[in-house]
């Protein structure tokens, strides 16, 4: 499926203000998961100051982007996102602290996952409450389907500040897209933030449908899995690649009325 309107980007004014000292791909990186933080929090998706969106340095595969712990998602800046390795020591001189619970699941997913740049995870109530289901989430909605085939989950081992913890959540995840954390909440992965955003919107979106069905009384229409397979097939054929991601990514940004200089 061809889409025919250039994305626009909110980011591009903002790359000659780059540190002196940094690689103009880790400015830019920098300025993307910022802006994700923005956008999850005009979303609804934040949770106080905890939860976390992180993003792999580029050139440097042992070390990733996460938030500095304690702000709020609309706080988080280019400059204030700490760079951190694998084993959780900081790659810079920083002022800020980083939440070990974030460093235990993303250090895990970014260290065992080449294609994982991006990983994000939120508490949402919709999401909390699917995870909370024997049966996880259904595949019987516009959303859900798309998401037939793609879902992992991970059994609750408690909150993830223990290490150990960080290869059975790699394994959990397999080479799926998408995970539920059972009890906890949701995981999403993604070649970018642009990527991995869309399909935490639709995991997200599944979640409030199902919760809302579910609350109805009578039963609900199942689809086949043939259907469930041609909506998954379908939803990945959008063309040019991750066009449509940023089409999405920068309609938040811009309902929100955001100012791109309060990532600097």
């Amino acid at each position: 499926m061809a889409l025919k309107q250039p994305p626009c980007d909110l980011l591009t004014p903002l790359e000659a203000q780059r540190p002196a000292d940094m690689a103009p791909s880790e400015w830019r990186l920098r300025l993307e998961l910022a802006a994700c933080y923005h956008v999850f929090d005009a979303m609804g998706w934040t949770e106080l100051v905890f939860n976390h969106i992180t993003l792999r340095v580029p050139g440097t595969p042992d070390t990733f982007l996460i938030n500095p712990f304690g702000l709020n998602y609309n706080e988080v800046t280019a400059r204030n996102l700490v760079r951190i390795h694998l084993d959780g020591v900081p790659a810079e001189s920083t002022p800020h602290s980083v939440n070990r619970a974030g460093f235990v699941i993303h250090s895990a997913i970014h260290g065992a996952r080449a294609d994982a740049h991006c990983v994000m995870h939120i508490h949402t109530t919709a999401g909390i409450a699917v995870a909370c289901k024997r049966g996880g989430l259904g595949h019987d909605d516009f959303y859900g389907a798309e998401l037939f085939g793609d879902v992992a989950y991970h059994d609750f081992e408690g909150i993830t500040v223990h290490e150990g913890e960080g290869p059975r959540l790699a394994a959990s995840l397999g080479d799926k897209r998408i995970m539920i954390l059972r009890n906890h909440g949701l995981l999403g992965t993604g070649a970018s933030v642009f990527n991995a955003f869309r399909w935490m919107w639709t995991l997200q979106r599944a979640c409030e449908v199902q919760v809302m069905a579910d609350s109805l009384r009578g039963a609900n229409i199942p689809l086949s899995d043939p259907i469930r397979l041609a909506c998954a097939r379908d939803a990945t054929a959008f063309e040019p690649r991750e066009q449509l991601e940023r089409m999405l990514f920068w309609s938040v940004l811009r309902k929100a009325a955001f100012d791109p200089l309060s990532l600097l």
